[in-house]
């Protein structure tokens, strides 16, 4: 039940195709994954979390994503 951090790189890429991602972790269940994308822009820290968690939901809700330390900003 266990999820990778390629698995969840890839489920945030469909909602952010441009944004350049990076996702850390090994133990199946503690992650940080860095999002920068364009779509931020004008949006607050949480605005732009909400994003990446809705990406996510299914996962996070099931349970298969324990836990995932998010910094997200637009690209600079």
């Amino acid at each position: 039940m266990a999820i990778t951090a390629a698995e969840i790189e890839t489920l945030i890429r469909k909602a952010f195709p441009e944004a350049n991602i990076l996702v850390q972790g090994d133990d199946g269940q503690h992650f940080a994954a860095e999002v920068v994308d364009e779509s931020f822009r004008g949006k607050n820290r949480v605005q732009q979390q909400r994003a990446v968690n809705a990406a996510l939901k299914t996962e996070i809700d099931s349970g298969k994503l324990h836990a995932l330390a998010l910094s997200t900003r637009a690209p600079e």
